[in-house]
């Protein structure tokens, strides 16, 4: 058994059997000490008295007829039981020779210690274990009856030595053994107490401390082994008992966990849903406000408003591939007009990478160096934070992308992505189809030759300034503008000629006109310009300068036409001055440019009245004309 202190039988063995052997051991070293010690004490004793009556015996008086102190000699040569305990007793006479003596052999012989013993000195008795010496002078007063001058005078020395009594051996012999037998049985008593812990202490607390360590390491089904009814077997009932509560408890906290595990999946569900949900009204919101309009601009207007509120985003913007192919802004959230209209190139910064690849270009941080977009084809104002770039595609055409900023770094989650790529395709559909109804609109609205309104939309637009003339009092005044001798031109050099001119005389026309006027195709190779808020006599210099400008371009110099160059005449009438309607100013108008005609042609004639009645007119004001057509053959024949 190991000598460590680490386990508790140990420890009470030790605090219990070491104690008791100590104790047993110190008890009999103390007996056998006081033992020793008696017998010594018992010894001197002896051999005092022993000595006192071997004296004593010098002073009986020697009976007639026997030598001196016969007496002595009878006592030494005797059994007597007092004597059996000398191991040595001689007299001895001053010179250290032997007189008497237990050993009659050494009478008469020198003492081989005699000086010693007859050394001058008063009586002396010395002890050690095993024996007792005694040396008593004799002499003195007590042998003056006997010797004269014994007063003064040392007559001779009792030398005794005692041994130590036989029953005093065998005592000292019986508590030595003893004593081995103490060491003995209180190592058996040792080993005894300590196997009895070991079985009924160490063991059993052992197995419930390693039960104890198991359940520490998290194992909460074991249980520990019960035996009996003792101390140790009711603590182990107790901790299982204790186990089986934390059992239950785990279990619980198990299934407790378990269900929060499923409620949080729930949630997250739920969440997601939500989300989902979010995401799909965003999508519906998006779906109903672009295809509720097909009007670009306000399609554009209600993507800029509904995207950034609905998103969160703090700033948004809308580019579209313009007439030039350039990606072109044309809506910014919060408004900028400064921003409006600013360009960009296919592959130039973070939108341009986007739609040339038709892909979603992602900045998660404008200042990065390491990103190819960094400071690169940003709008004003767009230095920092995140940026977004989704295209707008339809049939694998690139309308313009949809820009997201926002001022932090990497703001744009991965589902925030999936999402406004889903907006982008339906609002590139929706701007798609308001492109479409807008072409659709300018080809009802356009002639297809030369590029300039059609008769439909001339008078939709003249019925609108006739009225707001006629509201505020402004002057109205319109231009009846022909191509003389345009049926020359045509047998001449073929109608391919003819419409060619046409498109010539238009861009001449088109050219030198404000924007707010509107130059319209009337019909054939007539045209019709409104001038709005235009006096009658402005409009006279404004005809003049459109018909010098005709004869002096380049472009239409044709050696067919009379003069080699292709001419045209005006006829100019105005509200109020001429008329107050629209039927009556187009009739005024068309008297005016007949007047041009049988003038000569290549010239400009202001309407007067009188000018509707002339017999060379094959109509005025009886035959009235459908607005209806897009371009319906002219009104009044020309030479």
């Amino acid at each position: 058994m190991a000598l460590g202190l680490d386990t508790v039988g140990r420890k009470l063995l030790w605090s219990v059997a070491l104690p008791g052997l100590l104790a047993a051991l110190l008890g009999a070293g103390y007996f056998w000490r006081e033992a020793r010690l008696a017998a010594r004490d018992a010894t001197h004793d002896e051999s005092l008295v022993l000595a006192e009556f071997v004296g004593s015996t010098f002073q009986l008086p020697t009976p007639e007829g026997t030598p001196a102190h016969s007496p002595v000699t009878q006592l030494l040569r005797s059994d007597a039981r007092l004597l059996r305990s000398a191991a040595e007793l001689h007299v001895l006479s001053p010179d250290g020779r032997i007189r008497w003596s237990l050993e009659p052999e050494k009478v008469g012989t020198r003492h081989p210690e005699a000086e010693r013993i007859v050394a001058p000195g008063p009586q002396t008795a010395h002890s050690d274990p095993h024996q007792t010496e005694v040396i008593r002078p004799l002499g003195e007063e007590a042998c003056e009856g006997c010797h004269a001058g014994a007063g003064s005078t040392r007559l001779g020395v009792l030398h005794l030595r005692v041994a130590e009594p036989e029953v005093h051996r065998e005592l000292t012999e019986v508590l030595g053994v003893a004593l081995v037998a103490v060491l003995v049985l209180g190592t058996i008593l040792m080993f005894a107490t300590g196997m009895s812990l070991h079985l009924f202490l160490a063991r059993p607390l052992r197995r419930l401390a390693g039960a104890m360590r198991r359940a520490e390491e998290g194992d909460f089904l074991v249980r520990a082994e019960v035996r009996g009814s003792d101390e140790i077997s009711r603590l182990g009932a107790a901790f299982n008992a204790m186990l089986a509560r934390i059992t239950s408890m785990k279990a619980e906290e198990i299934d407790t966990h378990r269900d929060l595990q499923v409620t949080k999946w729930k949630l997250s569900l739920k969440e997601e849903l939500e989300e989902r949900i979010a995401e799909l009204a965003l999508l519906f919101d998006v779906a109903r406000s672009v295809n509720s309009t097909i009007e670009l601009s306000e399609l554009l207007a209600r993507i800029t408003q509904l995207l950034p509120e609905r998103l969160h985003i703090p700033d948004f913007t809308i580019l579209l591939v313009n007439a030039d192919g350039l990606l072109e802004v044309k809506s910014t959230f919060p408004a900028n007009p400064k921003l409006e209209g600013m360009t960009f190139q296919f592959g130039e910064g973070a939108s341009g990478r986007a739609a040339e690849l038709h892909r979603v270009v992602y900045v998660p941080d404008i200042n990065d160096p390491s990103s190819i977009f960094a400071r690169q084809g940003l709008l004003p104002g767009h230095d920092s934070g995140s940026l977004l770039c989704i295209p707008m595609v339809h049939m694998e055409s690139a309308l313009g992308v949809l820009t997201f900023r926002r001022p932090e770094v990497a703001s744009f989650a991965p589902e925030e992505l999936e999402l406004l790529a889903a907006v982008a395709d339906q609002a590139a559909t929706a701007v798609k189809n308001a492109m479409l109804h807008a072409e659709a609109v300018k080809l009802t609205i356009t002639d297809p030759l030369t590029g300039v309104p059609n008769r439909r939309h001339l008078f939709a637009r003249l019925e609108l300034e006739v009225a707001r003339a006629q509201r505020f009092g402004t002057p109205l005044s319109i231009l009846m503008v022909d191509i003389d001798h345009f049926k020359k031109l045509n047998d001449a050099a073929g109608h391919r000629a003819g419409d060619e001119a046409l498109r010539q005389v238009c861009d001449v026309l088109g050219a030198r006109v404000r924007k707010v006027d509107t130059l319209a195709r009337y019909g054939g190779e007539e045209f019709m310009l409104v001038l709005s808020n235009v006096s009658k006599a402005d409009a006279c210099e404004v005809a003049e300068k459109l018909r010098r400008a005709v004869v002096e371009a380049p472009q239409l110099a044709v050696p067919t036409q009379p003069g080699g160059h292709i001419t045209v005449s005006i006829g100019v009438a105005n509200i109020p001055i001429d008329a107050t309607t629209q039927d009556n100013l187009v009739d005024c108008a068309d008297s005016a440019l007949y007047a041009s005609k049988r003038a000569g042609r290549n010239s400009v004639t202001a309407y007067s009245p009188g000018m509707e009645q002339h017999p060379g007119r094959e109509r005025g004001l009886s035959r009235p004309v459908d607005p209806s057509s897009p371009n319906p053959a002219p009104s009044v024949a020309k030479a």
